[in-house]
């Protein structure tokens, strides 16, 4: 089949089926592979010859270690180390023994049992990474668990290659003897063990030491050149040729993928490599998940659907059953364990290579091995379906637990000088500089788990929606000088706020807003004042950055109160026609032109080394000018 025409089914397949896939929420993932089983082979066979293919495709699983290796520093592995050796060595142990034990109940001999055990212990790296980072489990203890596993198999696989030849029972077909004897991939297979195992060590010494003393100064000389493509060629030529390297003494490209990774993790280049080779990961990887359909054997399926089935149920449930308790045995929290459990409880691209090779060395019969490849990749193709239904379960499960409303208490806080409602990131700091200075506050949270947080730390918290009239007014309301008003709910911050300036009209009501629209609709509905939440944050960020440019901290904090004068009085400024859309957007353009004009000629008297108008007096008369405008007509509006 012509190239170009079998990537134009690729393609296609691809741009057709995975934003469908993504649509109805089954991911990416499984997008790949029902696209790869409609084209494949057993359906309506749009390919041709799938080996050529995988062959290729497979070097997304090494490129995708490449970077995964890029992120994980020698110090961070060393931190890893009991969810790599403990918990990753525990699993593919326990699950071999596990696969092996019922593989014998089965009737196979304890040599092809423990073969298959050691097979199907595997789990893919590349769909679990895929899906964990869909899910946004990747970076948690959910994604750290998994990956410590991933890694571990992956170093099993080198002494897997050593031991399963031990275990033949049976005569391995010719043509894979012949194949074994020229040594196949690996170069080294004649020597002697002694031999091989040098070479191993010369091999992963070539890498550390290239990536460590030879690797930066090529990078360097390329980055001088400024050619980005040579700097991307570069970055692919590491990866292929670490790749050889490790293939050639009988290792895992994957795994010399990795390792190079973690040697350059700390190289001034790391970013620069990820932002080059990031786009060649996602479209092989693609490719990979494709070939893994098209490889589904659907005559297979269909003729021993029973046993099929039972073989990946059977697989799943198990593995799931391995790793859920040694999770629970390391310390995990029965919901990580399970998200982890069913994250790897599929069969992983290395039991293609191990299958393959183990019928060579005639550990297991062909018949067997293709069974158990269609199950591996039926296994794979439902990860992401098996993660989708973990996810409906457990939320059902907490949709079946009632709530534990905390007790609110008899608002023992005495006669409160202000009320708070809404105690997280915002409403704690405010709370906080208030206590400080002597006033008393009672604090009102609907958050249970904020709740139970805040008393450990012995804050004393009251549940209830403040909202309710009657909760506000058993908390002391009436008595009370202030309202702040801190909710994380925008329209029950503007329902909060209406509603206790109706009931009380004398109250003092601070509130947060989001942004300039709900600051709007806040000042409309009775608040007395309000404060953007991130707008000081983004001041006081953008106060640092100009004293790190160069700014005296005078300057910097001078600079910052022109800019909140000019923002405050456009904001007041545009008040008057906020609701009226067209007109608000076409006030808030001359204002912002308006604003630009007037804060460049304030600024202009700020620069760095300008010794006239270091203090600004000028801007600093009209800002108390404006203070006390403000002040008299607040006096007035009281009267």
């Amino acid at each position: 089949m012509p190239f170009l025409l079998q990537a134009l089914v690729y393609l296609g397949a691809a741009v057709i089926s995975v934003p469908i896939a993504k649509r109805l929420g089954l991911g990416s993932v499984l997008g790949y592979l029902i696209a790869g089983v409609v084209i494949g082979p057993f359906a309506l066979s749009l390919v041709g010859e799938q080996t050529d293919v995988m062959k290729f495709a497979e070097f997304g699983v090494v490129i995708l270690l490449f970077l995964i290796g890029l992120e994980v520093q020698p110090s961070t592995l060393w931190d890893m180390r009991k969810a790599i050796f403990g918990f990753g060595g525990a699993q593919v142990v326990g699950t071999s023994l596990a696969i092996a034990g019922v593989s014998m109940l089965l009737g196979l001999p304890w040599q092809t049992a423990l073969a298959v055990g050691m097979v199907l212990a595997m789990s893919s790296t590349a769909i679990v990474l895929q899906t964990l980072d869909e899910k946004g489990l990747r970076q948690g203890p959910v994604g750290r668990a998994a990956f410590g596993i991933l890694l571990l198999q992956d170093l099993a696989v080198i002494p897997m290659f050593a031991l399963l030849p031990t275990l033949a029972t049976i005569a391995p077909p010719v043509h894979a003897a012949a194949a074994e004897g020229h040594g196949g991939a690996s170069l080294v297979a004649h020597l002697p063990p002694w031999a091989q195992g040098l070479s191993v060590l010369v091999a992963v010494g070539a890498v550390v030491g290239g990536g460590r003393y030879m690797v930066r100064p090529i990078f360097r000389f390329i980055a001088e050149a400024r050619l980005r493509e040579i700097f991307t060629a570069a970055a692919l030529l590491i990866v292929v040729g670490v790749a050889t390297i490790m293939q050639t003494v009988g290792l895992s490209p994957a795994l010399g993928a990795f390792l190079a990774g973690v040697v350059l993790a700390e190289s001034e280049f790391r970013r620069e490599l990820e932002t080059d080779i990031e786009p060649f990961r996602g479209l092989l990887l693609g490719l990979f998940f494709i070939t893994v359909g098209a490889g589904i054997d659907l005559r297979l399926v269909a003729g021993q659907p029973l046993t099929l089935i039972g073989l990946v149920l059977g697989l799943m449930v198990l593995k799931f059953a391995v790793m859920f308790g040694l999770a629970r045995l390391f310390g995990a929290p029965a919901r990580g364990a399970a998200a982890v459990a069913t994250a790897l409880a599929q069969g992983g691209e290395f039991a293609f290579v191990l299958l393959s090779f183990t019928v060579g060395a005639g550990v297991i019969g062909a018949t067997l091995a293709a069974l158990l490849t269609a199950a591996v990749a039926v296994s794979m193709a439902l990860t992401p379906v098996a993660m989708i239904l973990y996810e409906r379960i457990a939320a059902m499960m907490d949709a079946a637990i009632p709530k534990q409303v905390p007790d609110t208490g008899d608002f023992e806080d005495g006669e409160p000088d202000i009320i708070i409602a809404g105690f997280g990131r915002f409403g704690q700091i405010t709370g906080r500089l208030l206590t400080a200075n002597g006033f008393r506050s009672t604090v009102l949270d609907s958050d249970i788990e904020q709740i139970d947080l805040l008393r450990r730390f012995g804050r004393r918290v009251h549940y209830g929606d403040a909202t309710r009239m009657d909760l506000l007014r058993a908390a002391g309301i009436e008595r009370a000088r202030m309202l702040i008003v801190a909710l994380d709910d925008r329209e029950k911050t503007v329902e909060l706020v209406e509603t206790a300036r109706k009931a009380f009209p004398d109250l003092v009501i601070l509130a947060r807003a989001w942004d300039r629209r709900h600051a709007y609709d806040l000042l409309a509905n009775g608040a007395d004042a309000v404060e953007r939440e991130t707008f000081e944050a983004a001041l006081a960020l953008g106060t640092t950055a100009l004293q790190k440019l160069g700014y005296r901290a005078h300057r910097a904090h001078r600079a910052a109160g022109i800019f909140r004068r000019h923002d405050r009085k456009s904001f007041e400024d545009l008040r008057p026609v906020w609701g009226q859309e067209e007109a608000y957007i076409l006030a808030s353009r001359d204002a912002a032109r308006t604003m630009d004009k007037l804060l460049n000629a304030d600024l202009a008297r700020l620069r760095p080394g300008d010794a006239v108008g270091s203090w600004d007096t000028a801007s600093l008369d009209e800002e108390l000018k404006e203070r006390a405008e403000r002040e008299g007509a607040r006096r007035e509006g009281a009267n």
